[in-house]
């Protein structure tokens, strides 16, 4: 089964075409970066507007670089929500279109279950049950994976993402848009002990996380050395930015598979590709005797073939939509009454 598939949730428009949720036949990404790099962040109107201009362009150039006739193409799936709602709404646009001019099946995808489904690309062993740490830009989750398509969300930040907080603290300390890579550099000439930063816990709730008290405790040091004129040791900051980041995040990953009984351990989203984490999460996976799936860093940001790769599952579960699919700006991955 070929499925096109399509993204476009926030500033990478992407158009891929995967075969039995498995093979990726082609990826076709555009990203945005230099365009919202002035700005420090996304702006929604300009990553809108680029999705609007490109689209169309990628999804012939995947048709054309994969040598297949339209004709072969056996369903449409895209990322639907969670999202910026005007580039989703871009998205899912036009995949209605395509799967109404090619006949075939739509099929709607959540972002993030897509991120997850991005290592089944990278591992055709690997299968369900599984926990999963899903850390990207707008969202921190941990996820009991007991099937393709049944999930619970064991714990989830009560506010920031962590890869939001790379975003904001790489800003405060003049590293550009994005930040989790110029971050992840200059930290590893740091030292990671330098500076305290807070890892907080939520009461009650051994799997949620909270983010926002560290990304204002960077805040703060940063604009207190600016004031003072103390000296601001960056490269160690962004160290001990990271090391409390991952201490946040592996150590309940861990808890959680061992909790449900899950051997395997899977990771997934844009934050899976710094280096600090994946370290982190390989060094505790041993020692617990899991066995650890991380994507390579092509497929931890958006892409569409982990939408083809998730909706592949989707399609075989009989989750597919209408003309009246619409674009959401939030939604709860594990919600089993989606409005298809």
């Amino acid at each position: 089964m070929i499925i096109l598939s399509v993204e476009s949730t926030c500033d990478e428009t992407a158009v891929a075409l995967v075969r039995d949720g498995r093979e990726v036949l082609t990826d076709q990404i555009f990203s945005q970066a230099r365009l919202h790099a002035v700005y420090g962040g996304v702006v929604p109107e300009i990553a809108s507007r680029s999705h609007v201009e490109v689209i169309s362009q990628l999804a012939d150039r995947a048709v054309a670089a994969v040598g297949i006739s339209k004709r072969e193409i056996d369903a449409v799936a895209v990322s639907y929500a969670p999202g910026l709602i005007g580039a989703v709404l871009v998205g899912v646009s036009f995949a209605k279109g395509a799967a109404s001019a090619l006949g075939v099946p739509l099929i709607p995808v959540h972002h993030i279950r897509g991120h997850m489904a991005a290592n089944y690309l990278a591992y055709p062993e690997l299968e369900p049950p599984y926990v999963c740490l899903a850390i990207s830009g707008g969202n921190s989750l941990i996820v009991h994976v007991r099937d393709y398509t049944d999930m619970e969300v064991l714990g989830a930040t009560r506010d920031d993402a962590a890869g939001e907080c790379f975003d904001k603290v790489a800003r405060v300390l003049g590293l550009g848009y994005p930040g989790g890579k110029p971050v992840d550099e200059l930290a590893k000439t740091g030292d990671d002990r330098k500076y305290t930063l807070p890892v907080a816990q939520v009461e009650g709730r051994p799997y949620d996380m909270s983010f926002s008290g560290l990304k204002t405790a960077v805040i703060n040091l940063v604009h207190h050395a600016s004031q003072t004129g103390g000296e601001l040791d960056r490269a160690s900051l962004c160290a001990s930015f990271q090391y409390a980041v991952s201490q946040a995040l592996v150590p309940r990953a861990i808890a959680a598979a061992r909790e449900t009984g899950c051997v395997r351990l899977v990771a997934a989203g844009g934050v899976a590709a710094n280096s600090r984490i994946r370290a982190d999460l390989t060094a505790a996976a041993t020692e617990a005797g899991l066995t650890l799936y991380i994507p390579p860093l092509s497929l931890c940001g958006d892409n569409a073939a982990m939408v083809g790769a998730q909706g592949y599952y989707e399609f075989l579960a009989g989750h597919t939509a209408g003309s009246g699919l619409n674009a959401r700006a939030s939604l709860e991955l594990d919600r089993d009454d989606w409005e298809r």
